[in-house]
């Protein structure tokens, strides 16, 4: 168990090729020996909704991607990082057809969430509702169910009415089994480690945000860590919150992501200064795992509250919306900011972000690679792709924009590109450099130039960057001598 110092692949099952069969030979074909820190695998389960968080089951496969046999192909050679929707399973898995075949005769009954769990009379408050971080209009949906006639049920996320993503009761003795024989069978398939996705949103308080609620949260991941433990899983809680929040669960020794990171670089390049990136460099937690893009966005609100002014997340907001982005937003109007600021997360491409620049683009990923944690490096910011319009047009999901699923033959392609050679050079300096076992420097951070550094006794890397000088370069140490190369 453990997780290695080295750069991760994240991709969906289909995108790398069409299955994971194919997944498997992008990998040994063309990126043999670049993710040595190994594959986010998203999931590759039958799903619902929501390309594939919306899990029907996680003892399958979909047939489409393939077979938990191809998933261990891909583990002998590569780390394998799956995800575990621990908040929610799709309106169409057995647990909850089975509530609405049986109701109160079902045997997981008491797996979800019906509001009389929340309230006495089943009723929604409207205050307590005003006072959720919410994803939807309500946190609930109604069903049909035997017994019942017409039940609301408790569902965070889903872009349908009613939700195809039904929460989980994680205090039912129904949703502990389940999550223990989950970990099982990942662990018996070459699984080394688990992503918590949504874990934020487990504990539903009335009164409360209903977002990572104290002491609560913490009882919950203490006891999912013991069992992950116990089948010698690593876990990564997924919390996309308050900076304040994802530092508690540093304090507490957990792994956390890095979702301050990309706007801070994003906004750098963009507005051409580097001190504020380099004053977050200073004084964030080292135990996180970096990324500048993923299947979402990029994290504005609530993850910078705080830290970034209004008018200046604004101006990064206008620059990317020119370049093609489009952007989630936040729900309720006592979570936006002044004056009406509702960007939860921008979507698009970070290589059109950067206005398809692969100077700025290169340079961006140095900055991600230098910075302390584990890197983590989405399929299509592997391969610099662009923004995608007509898929999110067609499917009416913003995302779509970054999700673009690439043929062998599309990969072979684009990994003779000039800028996707770089990132891979760069991917494995990062890799194998052993200064990167060693102690971080933040050096210097004016408005004009950057300059990071590592240092693992007599080896030594650094990277500088200048606006004045229109440079960027790396000096690193090899038997004893320094050379350079400009990244």
């Amino acid at each position: 168990m453990g997780i290695k110092n080295k750069v991760q692949l994240i991709t969906y099952p289909n995108s790398l090729g069409k299955d994971l069969k194919e997944l498997d030979i992008a990998l040994n074909t063309y990126f043999d020996g670049v993710f040595e820190g190994g594959v986010h695998i998203l999931p590759p389960f039958p799903s619902s909704g929501d390309r594939g968080f919306a899990p029907i089951s996680y003892f399958e496969i979909e047939k489409e991607f393939g077979t938990w046999e191809d998933i261990e192909a891909v583990s002998r050679s590569h780390d394998i990082v799956i995800d575990l929707m621990v908040n929610h399973i799709s309106r169409q898995s057995e647990p909850f057809q089975d509530f609405l075949r049986n109701g109160p005769e079902s045997k997981y009954k008491n797996l979800f969430i019906t509001l009389d769990k929340i309230w006495e009379d089943g009723r929604p408050v409207q205050k307590d509702i005003d006072r959720i971080f919410l994803r939807r209009e309500r946190p609930y949906s109604e069903y049909e169910a035997k017994g019942y006639g017409k039940v609301k049920v408790w569902t965070t996320f889903g872009k349908t009415e009613p939700s195809e993503q039904i929460d989980i009761d994680i205090y039912s003795d129904e949703a502990k089994a389940m999550f223990e024989s989950i970990l099982k069978n990942f662990s018996s398939h070459g699984v080394k480690i688990v992503r918590l996705d949504a874990v934020g949103y487990v504990i539903k308080k009335p009164g409360t945000s209903c977002f990572f609620v104290e002491p609560e949260i913490y009882d919950f991941l203490n006891w999912i860590s013991g069992l992950a433990a116990k089948y010698g899983l690593a876990l990564l809680p997924e919390v996309h919150a308050h900076y304040s929040i994802q530092y508690k669960l540093a304090e507490r020794g957990y792994w956390i992501y890095d979702f301050i990171l990309p706007f801070r670089i994003l906004e750098a390049l963009l507005l051409k200064r580097f001190d504020r990136l380099g004053q977050y460099l200073k004084e964030r937690p080292w135990n996180q795992f970096t990324m500048l893009d993923c299947h979402d966005g990029l994290p504005v609100m609530p993850d910078l509250n705080d830290l970034v002014e209004v008018k200046d997340a604004a101006k990064i907001v206008d620059i990317c919306m020119e370049r093609g982005s489009n952007l989630s937003k936040v729900y309720s109007d006592a979570h936006k900011l002044e004056g009406g600021f509702d960007v939860h997360q921008i979507r698009g491409t970070i290589y059109s972000m950067l206005g398809e620049n692969d100077d700025d683009y290169i340079l961006a990923r140095a900055i991600q690679f230098f910075t302390p944690g584990i890197p983590q490096v989405y399929y299509v910011g592997l391969l610099a792709g662009v923004n995608q319009y007509d898929l999110a047009e067609k499917t009416g999901d913003g995302r779509e924009i970054n999700r673009y699923n690439y043929s062998l033959e599309e990969i072979g392609k684009e990994t003779q590109r000039g800028v996707v050679k770089r990132l891979i050079r760069l991917i494995r300096f990062r890799n194998q450099h052993p200064s990167f076992d060693g102690t971080f420097y933040m050096d210097h951070a004016s408005e004009n130039e950057l300059a990071m550094s590592w240092v693992n006794g007599d080896e030594k890397s650094r990277l500088v960057a200048s606006f004045k000088e229109n440079t960027a370069y790396i000096e690193y140490s090899v038997d004893g001598k320094l050379e350079r190369y400009q990244i």
